[in-house]
């Protein structure tokens, strides 16, 4: 599942093609959750992403794409899996693929806000670390996957900050120290933007320090285990990670 940088990537692609404001010449794929005759003829407002969201705008409605584990997209060109949604301008195309397409009606801001995107300009540490406060039993691995304080926050990430950080992943929140919680929060934003460097350059799995590893950055054996409520995978190390108890 692509996380935050990634679709921060796709962003950043498209701005490069110079689009400014296209008006949507034709519509394609299979997309059947509305009528994607809907968007045809409107000229797009703005690409937007939102954590792990894809966000097209236009005047009174966006459609919002989510990748899921298989998603994928192509600028300017096609490939033989069934295409989910397809816009096509007087240049250019976008055609995205095996992913979850909707249609929100009204403004984008009353469907999300930027301060929980770890990615955006409008990111508050401050509103993180009062919600974090709010959920004083929740494991660390759980509340790092929690879209809603760190959208766009992954699998990944969640476990090169928490190695970052020295903090084990099955602490509870309220048994974090002070500097631990502000370092928690704080590395989740600074990795996601070495994520979206590394990305670029083709360099991510070169520098994880502890995900998919077998040893730590100190040769230490890294254990593998699905925890948390969330059963996602997670990589630690138990001498290097400590356990707030």
């Amino acid at each position: 599942m692509p996380e935050g940088p990634s679709i921060v990537i796709l962003k950043d692609l498209i701005k490069e093609l110079h689009l400014g404001r296209p008006e949507v010449l034709e519509v394609a794929g299979n997309v059947k959750d509305f009528d994607k005759d809907r968007l045809l003829h409107q000229k797009i407002q703005d690409f937007k992403s939102w954590g792990k969201h894809f966000l097209i705008c236009f005047n009174d409605f966006t459609i919002r794409i989510h990748f899921m584990l298989f998603g994928s997209y192509l600028i300017n060109e096609r490939k033989k899996t069934p295409l989910k949604l397809g816009l096509i301008f007087k240049k250019d195309e976008l055609n995205f693929y095996t992913c979850k397409v909707d249609l929100l009606e009204g403004n984008v801001k009353k469907h999300y806000n930027w301060e929980n995107d770890v990615m955006a300009d409008e990111w508050s540490s401050s509103a993180a670390i009062k919600t974090l406060k709010e959920n004083p039993q929740v494991t660390v691995c759980d509340i790092l996957l929690n879209q809603q304080i760190f959208s766009g926050v992954g699998n990944i990430i969640k476990n090169e900050v928490l190695y970052r950080t020295r903090i084990h992943p099955l602490t509870k929140i309220e048994n974090l120290p002070p500097a631990k919680l502000k370092a928690l929060v704080k590395e989740a934003r600074n990795y996601s933007f070495d994520f979206l460097k590394w990305k670029k350059e083709n360099t991510l799995s070169k520098h994880w320090e502890i995900y998919n590893q077998k040893e730590c950055p100190l040769k230490h054996k890294i254990e593998k285990k699905e925890l948390g409520k969330t059963h996602r995978q997670t990589y630690f190390c138990e001498k290097c990670q400590k356990l707030y108890l």
